[in-house]
């Protein structure tokens, strides 16, 4: 079943935040959103200053879903979730937190600071492509509340 799974259709378009300081890293994650079945419109951000500037520009669209790094220079994920969180404009706004991390102490901390969901980076690309497609639909279908501890990593199964 790997790389050989069928993806249906996610019915609505989707804009997409990626806050990534790994070039690599959002190469792949573009690629895999181009081999999936969803119309989207995806805008890229190398820290956290970057992506903060962008959300509070009321002049720019407002993402349906963010994908977050924890490790990046400048302002990392965890100061940048706290400042979505705090910010009344931007507290709802679905953060899945993307990271290499198993640390479980940190994914406990963004847990509590109110991640909708932690993807850990996969080592194979089949692995990723179904972890943002999961992601996706869950958004897609409007499942924005904050899950359980149980359902908070989201895996390939």
């Amino acid at each position: 079943m790997q790389g050989k799974k069928e993806y249906t259709p996610i019915s609505r378009s989707l804009n997409i935040a990626l806050a990534e300081d790994d070039a690599d890293d959002r190469l792949l994650f573009r690629e895999a959103l181009v081999e999936l079945p969803v119309s989207y419109h995806l805008n890229t951000f190398n820290n956290g200053d970057e992506l903060m500037e962008w959300l509070n520009d009321t002049e720019n669209s407002f993402p349906d879903v963010l994908f977050l790094d924890l490790n990046m220079p400048r302002k990392n994920g965890f100061a940048t979730l706290a400042d979505i969180k705090r910010n009344t404009k931007l507290q709802d706004l679905p953060v899945i937190i993307f990271s290499t991390s198993t640390n479980n102490e940190m994914i406990k901390q963004v847990y509590k600071n109110a991640a909708h969901y932690y993807i850990r980076k996969p080592v194979h690309f089949w692995e990723l492509k179904r972890l943002i497609y999961k992601s996706l639909k869950l958004i897609a279908d409007k499942d924005t509340t904050l899950p359980g501890k149980e359902n908070f990593m989201l895996t390939t199964d």
